[in-house]
């Protein structure tokens, strides 16, 4: 059983502007709760004790919604990265200390889905598991091609898109010398080393980037099931 997972929460949500000037775009609510209300609620009902938080922009925001955790039975840890963020590498790296040396989840506090986190692999086959989506109309190209357990972007298998939903070994950003970083190059040196693998989710997902998004998912919610 995976006991630790990190909640990415530090990006400025430009494309959710005007909102996320007054408030972080993980604070926003969807069917009666916070956006990342939805993540705390799921990975406490698995056993997920440990949460971490990496925030930036109006961090102190954070805190003062969400205290320690005990609101849900869990502890969560917040991991500041200054005014700047340091993108989801950098922020993996930046809270190894908090993570630990097991597998932990990863999820981006800006999605909603009924994906069922129970489900994820608490030791991956190589360095991360990705959970992929059917290619939405925002992103009609995809992003890797999962062909059985396996993802690469040679064109073997079905082209999806990444939920923003992963299991994660603390040694696939742990080598990194940078700071500030992206993990698309991580995912694609992983895939090289037929070290990243995947699995297709079909159920409700949607992401928020913007307020349209935002609207859209409100009026879904209800409909499509407890995200």
């Amino acid at each position: 059983m995976i006991r630790t997972a990190m909640i990415f929460a530090a990006g400025r949500g430009e494309r959710m502007r005007p909102l996320s000037d007054a408030t972080p775009k993980p604070l926003l609510q969807v069917g009666g709760k916070m956006l990342i209300e939805h993540h705390l609620e799921k990975l406490a009902a698995i056993g997920v004790g440990d949460i971490v938080i990496n925030t930036s922009h109006l961090a102190g925001q954070f805190p003062a919604a969400l205290g320690d955790g005990s609101r849900w039975g869990v502890r969560i840890r917040y991991s500041y990265e200054g005014e700047k963020p340091l993108e989801t590498g950098g922020g993996i790296k930046h809270a190894l200390p908090l993570l630990g040396d097991a597998p932990f989840i990863g999820v981006s506090a800006d999605i909603v889905s009924d994906y069922d986190y129970a489900k994820l692999p608490a030791e991956p086959r190589g360095l991360a598991h990705l959970v992929m989506v059917p290619n939405p109309a925002f992103h009609p190209r995809g992003d890797f091609f999962l062909d059985g357990s396996r993802l690469n972007e040679g064109g073997a298998g079905e082209k999806l898109t990444f939920a923003n939903i992963a299991v994660y070994r603390p040694e696939f950003v742990a080598g990194e010398s940078a700071t500030h970083f992206k993990l698309l190059p991580l995912y694609q040196r992983a895939m090289r080393d037929g070290k990243l693998s995947g699995e297709r989710f079909d159920g409700y997902w949607t992401n928020i980037g913007t307020p349209a998004q935002l609207r859209a998912a409100i009026s879904t919610l209800p409909r499509a099931g407890e995200g």
